[in-house]
Order: C-alpha cells, then structure tokens, then sequence
C-alpha cells in the first residue's frame, strides 16, 4: 500500500545527506591509501574463491549536461580517443589480474560514463574482449551498459546484446524541450521510443530509465507528461532522482540560472505526483527513488530482502566486493575503497609509468565496518536483526550504539521504525525516507566532518 505524504512530512526530513552508495562516505577518504595497499588488497582476494563486480568507467561525452553530476570529459567524435583509452584500460587490467594471479569469475559487470556508447562497435568489442581476457565474465550474471540514445543506432545495440550485455540504462531526465535546452541535452522522445523498442526486440532482460526532478524550466505539468510517456514506454525499472545542485562541488552547473528551478513548493509536487502516477500504473517504490515493475527481479529482491547496494546502485547479486576499472573508478576489496585518479593526464602517467593509477581511498575501521553493515542493513533490507549484529560482531546492538538510541526513539517516535528488543523494522515513510534513518550512524557526520551533500528529497 501506498504511503500517503505531504509536503509538511517532506519538509521534516528535507536536509542535506549522503546517499550511502559506500560508508565511509567518499569525502572522507584520503591518499593515505596508495598503490601498495591496494596491491596487498588485490593479492590477498586473488587468493579467496570469492566472485566480484566489476566497474569499468567510460569517461567521454560529446558535449555536457549542466545538471551531471558524474566525472565526464568532453570530446568531439574521434576514434582516436577510444582507442587510446582502451590501451590504457588494458594496461590496468593487466596489472590487476598480475596481483590476483587469476582470471577471478565477475557475476556483475557494469560499463558507466560519462558516455560508454561513446565508443564505436569495433571498439566496444575490443573492450569487451580484453576485459574477457583478464577476467571470467559469468553469462549467467547482470551484464549491463548506460546508454545515451543520442550516440546510438540499431546496430550498436545488437553488438552490445551478442556481446553479452543483458541490462541497459538509459538517462532520460526529462522530455521537456524547455528544460532540455536549458540542460544542454536534447533528445526528442522518437529517439527514445526507438531504442526502448530495439531493446524489447533484442529481448534484454531489463531496461531502465533514469528521471530527473528539480530541473530548470521544469513544472508540474511539464513533468506529468514526462512520466505520462515513460509509463507508455514500460521500462522495467525507473530511477527518479532529486536534482543535486552542489555548484559548489560542480563548477559546470554554475552555467545554470538558479531562478529557473523550480520553487521548493513546486519541486515536491513535482516529485509526490511522479511518485503517484508510477505507483498508480504498477510500479513498486523501492526506497525513496527506485521504481520497478512487480514482475522485476528488484521488486521481488526488495520484497523477499535480498537486495544490495554498492557503487552502481540497488543490485539482486550479492557480490561485496568489487573492482573499478578506469578513470575515477571505485573499488571495494579486503575492507578497503580505492578510487583512481579523476585527472586523465595523471591516470595516463600512472599506468605508462607502470603504476596503479589509485589515488586516495579508506581501510575501514572495525566501527567503521560495524557501522557499514548497519547502514546497509537499513537500505537494502530495510531492518536490522540485533541478533545478526551480534552473531557477526561478537556485541550486544544496543550496548555498541548507546549513543544512537536518541536517534532511534526520535525516528520512531516519527514513523520511521518501530522498535523491539530484536529488531528495527523501517516503515513505509522511513523507506521513503531511508538516508535520514541511516544518518544517526553516521559517525563523521556526528564528528562535524566538513562535508556538503545535496539534499534527501
């Protein structure tokens, strides 16, 4: 059953937060992790029979979208820059499989951008091949790609199904043209509707379309006919994002004149009837942002309690570690994140140089760890069994977060949870609303650190 908020309960929460794709949240980390942790990391998990995910980072985009918020560099259509990129991305994978010794199996493979239908069929497959070579790619597994309809014909999408790819991503954002001028990424809904079609033809398993809310130009009325068309279209699985406007994080979305978003008002509107109108035509919300059809492996894995999260968002496949491949990519591996270089020069130098290109990161703690698993607890399985904790950390629950308790009552007393001496169970407005219970376990942010995040809705 359908939550019913308004926008008083909206505004109780609204506060700037992480979105807990990893704890310790990213602005934390620092260079104290180097090349030679993560060679240990690397050799010690090359060692264990455990699958991972795999994330390899496709930085190009012809031109730039004012809202992104994702590490993009700008290139005119020249194959000489996916080719050169390749190379390196060899290079990297090379040195990787060197210190785990083996081609270890990967049950979730996911190519992110950027733009990665930026590269061309011949260099696609190129890609694709090498990452074969260096790793045993499971065609049982979520092979998945993000595609920008703009870079893409009927072609390309049957190289990427014969490949193996069997989930695909699409960012739509909005099919306002007012507000796609003024975003700098135009993309008439024909376009749109085409490849939905080439993907329904090609039968992959689930086709997902992320949506954007807070927009410049963008309206109520605008929006209702945004996801009136998204419906029509059907896609398995939608992400319908707050705009995260952090100019000061994001020197582009400065280009974005701030008396074109909309209102605080119009915003939750605009989110409370999208949020509506998918619930109404058979979506499950998933959280406060995903959506799925009842049918799709997420809705079912968010109603047995079997999903995941990391770096790529909600997944079905429990795969804890995972290594990231690329300019700026993450990875998780032995209780520790690493994250490349965001500079392409510094990325290229390392690797010529011989070198992992890693530049900064964080081992966790043994806090850190426990706060991890309660944190991950609360948005994928949207409780936490005391039992469990104590089980895995050798700690009574209540005893380890004495602190927290204040946070607790005032999320129960608010309708977040519900408490027991067991378990705390999330209701439906804490899933709604899941940053906000998950932040009372924040430990940096209960030590001031100087962070500054976008807001929860």
């Amino acid at each position: 059953m359908l939550t019913t908020i308004d926008k008083a309960t909206i505004l109780k929460f609204d506060t700037p937060g992480p979105r807990y794709t990893s704890y310790p949240t990213a602005p934390v980390w620092t260079d104290a992790v180097n090349e030679a942790v993560y060679i240990k990391d690397l050799c010690a998990f090359g060692a264990r029979d455990k699958t991972l995910s795999l994330y390899i980072h496709i930085p190009f985009c012809e031109s730039l979208c004012t809202y992104c918020g994702c590490n993009v560099v700008i290139r005119k259509k020249d194959e000489r820059f996916g080719d050169e990129y390749i190379e390196y991305l060899d290079k990297e994978m090379a040195l990787v499989y060197k210190h785990l010794g083996r081609r270890k199996k990967v049950r979730q493979l996911h190519w992110g951008g950027g733009t990665p239908t930026f590269l061309n069929e011949a260099q696609i497959e190129r890609l694709y091949t090498a990452t074969r070579k260096y790793f045993d790619i499971d065609p049982n597994g979520e092979i998945a790609i993000e595609i920008d309809p703009r870079t893409i014909d009927k072609s390309k999408v049957q190289k990427l199904r014969a490949l193996g790819f069997n989930r695909v991503s699409m960012g739509i954002q909005d099919f306002s043209e007012d507000v796609q001028r003024e975003v700098n990424r135009c993309q008439p809904y024909g376009i749109v509707k085409e490849f939905n079609d080439w993907c329904r033809e090609l039968k992959f398993t689930s086709v997902n379309f992320d949506l954007i809310y807070g927009l410049p130009r963008q309206t109520r009325e605008s929006f209702q006919a945004t996801i009136e068309r998204i419906v029509a279209l059907r896609p398995d699985r939608i992400a319908l994002y707050s705009f995260a406007y952090v100019p000061w994080l994001k020197k582009h979305q400065q280009k974005i004149n701030a008396a074109f978003l909309p209102s605080n008002d119009a915003k939750l509107d605009i989110f409370l009837r999208a949020r509506d109108a998918l619930v109404g035509a058979g979506y499950k919300a998933i959280a406060m942002d995903h959506f799925a059809l009842e049918n799709d492996e997420l809705a079912k894995a968010f109603e047995s309690g079997t999903l995941y999260r990391n770096f790529m968002g909600y997944t079905v496949k429990p795969v804890d570690e995972y290594i990231g491949l690329g300019v700026t990519s993450i990875g998780f591996l032995e209780n520790t994140y690493v994250q490349n270089h965001k500079a392409l020069p510094a990325y290229y130098q390392a690797l010529k140089d011989g070198h992992l290109p890693v530049e900064r990161g964080m081992v966790l703690s043994e806090d850190d760890t426990i706060r991890q698993w309660t944190i991950n607890s609360l948005m994928c399985r949207f409780a936490v069994d005391k039992r469990a904790f104590e089980q895995r950390f050798h700690a009574d629950f209540d005893a380890y977060f004495s602190e927290e308790q204040e946070h607790l009552r005032w999320c129960a007393d608010n309708d977040l949870v519900s408490l027991d001496s067991a378990r705390i169970e999330v209701l439906e407005l804490g899933k709604i609303f899941i940053r906000n219970v998950c932040m009372g376990f924040d430990h940096y942010l209960k030590q001031g650190a100087q962070q500054k995040f976008s807001r929860t809705v």
